[in-house]
């Protein structure tokens, strides 16, 4: 008999998804796969070769459970100089991807029966890390059309039983940029109704359209105090596999963060933690590089997706998603004489009819939209919105 702890979580969609393509690619299937959200470039080479060089000096061993101090230091720099924030190496620590970071912060923070505030459409695992934590998720709504922060609507679901907002700008799954008017809004709330942000900034360096990522924490140092900021390495530097993010956070829940994280994992693998020190201070010329790719596609895709009868796609501006609403195809049937009933029967068929796996939106509390994920080559996405096309106008 299972714990009704996880009999209570739902697996992650997204890597129920790539776990289809995966094997129907072993099987010699040709999918697209628009699903996964990871960049489709190398890791940087001095990266991988500072790797090389920490395995062959033997720095193999345990490190301290927050991370080598060393590396501790360069995030302290890195934060300083790109988001204006001031911490010290005893408030960072390295966990095993961000993920673990935002894990670790609700557990730090959250009691049985907190709530923590998730606007949507939010990350599919944010709920689950919540519900993991004995708390009680709380959905408010983004904008409608432009999937922007609205902070009246956290205004008005904060209760006295509030303990944290989750943060994600530039956001998945949809792409949106948060403005630095409603940040320093949501910011300013914090600190009146006395609770946490938890930020999750991993995708700050992929923005466009001019826009700029700004960290909530560096507003004014009440805000700072009521916010934990998370980072990491898998997108700025295409080191998905490499597991290794962090969290900043006031003192008192650092500490916590690596009480918890001593009996979970321990220390962030040694090797990938030096490696990181060549990410965040050795050549940044393939972090913008990957930007303007991305941004490329970004452009084709959400063109291409608007032309498409009956898809409408907000404008993105960061990150490498788009969530177009495609709700207009539902009730329609397909020609084998299926019903399309929602987003996880639309991306049921378009990955049998064309091959091209998406994401449903309902996995991330958005029931009228889908996700893409634009992280695949320029002549792989092209093939996909024709073949997505073609399927849609098979509907009937």
């Amino acid at each position: 008999m299972l714990s009704k702890r996880a009999e209570n979580i739902m697996p992650s969609a997204t890597a129920v998804v790539t776990a289809i393509v995966e094997d129907l690619t072993a099987q010699g299937v040709p999918v697209i796969g628009l699903n996964v959200g990871e960049p489709d470039f190398p890791t940087p080479a001095h990266v991988a070769e500072a790797c090389y060089q920490a395995l062959r000096e033997g720095k193999t061993k345990y490190a301290q459970t927050a991370g080598l101090e060393v590396l501790r230091a360069a995030v302290c720099r890195k934060l300083k100089k790109d988001n204006g924030l001031d911490y010290t190496p005893a408030q960072i620590v390295m966990t095993t991807g961000a993920k673990q970071a935002v894990y670790e912060a609700l557990q730090a923070l959250v009691s049985d029966g907190d709530e923590v505030i998730i606007p949507t459409p939010c990350w599919v695992s944010y709920t689950e890390m919540v519900k993991l934590a004995g708390g009680v998720p709380v959905f408010v709504k983004t904008q409608p059309g432009t999937f922007g922060l609205d902070v009246d609507a956290v205004r008005a679901a904060v209760t006295e039983k509030t303990k944290a907002v989750i943060l994600n700008t530039p956001n998945n799954p949809t792409g949106a940029v948060y403005t630095e008017e409603a940040l320093r809004e949501l910011g300013e709330l914090a600190v009146e109704r006395d609770f946490y942000v938890i930020a999750d900034e991993i995708y700050e360096k992929l923005v466009y359209n001019g826009k700029k990522h700004v960290s909530i924490a560096f507003f004014s140092p009440e805000i700072y105090a009521h916010t934990v900021t998370i980072n990491g390495f898998s997108k700025a530097y295409a080191m998905t596999g490499w597991r290794l993010g962090y969290l900043a956070a006031p003192l008192p829940i650092a500490k916590a963060a690596v009480k918890i994280q001593g009996h979970l994992t321990s220390c962030s693998t040694v090797f990938v933690q030096w490696a990181a020190i060549a990410a965040l201070e050795g050549p940044q010329e393939t972090v913008e590089m990957m930007r303007q790719e991305f941004d490329r596609r970004r452009i084709w895709l959400q063109a291409a997706l608007n032309e498409i009868p009956g898809i409408s796609c907000a404008e993105a501006d960061g990150a490498f998603y788009l969530m177009p609403k495609v709700s207009a195809y539902y009730g329609k049937t397909a020609p084998d004489g299926s019903v399309i009933k929602d987003s996880s029967d639309l991306c049921t068929y378009l990955l049998k009819a064309e091959h091209v796996a998406l994401v449903p939106g309902n996995a991330f509390e958005s029931p009228e939209e889908v996700r893409i994920a634009y992280a695949n080559s320029m002549e792989n996405i092209q093939e996909a919105a024709a073949r997505i096309k073609k399927a849609l106008a098979a509907l009937k």
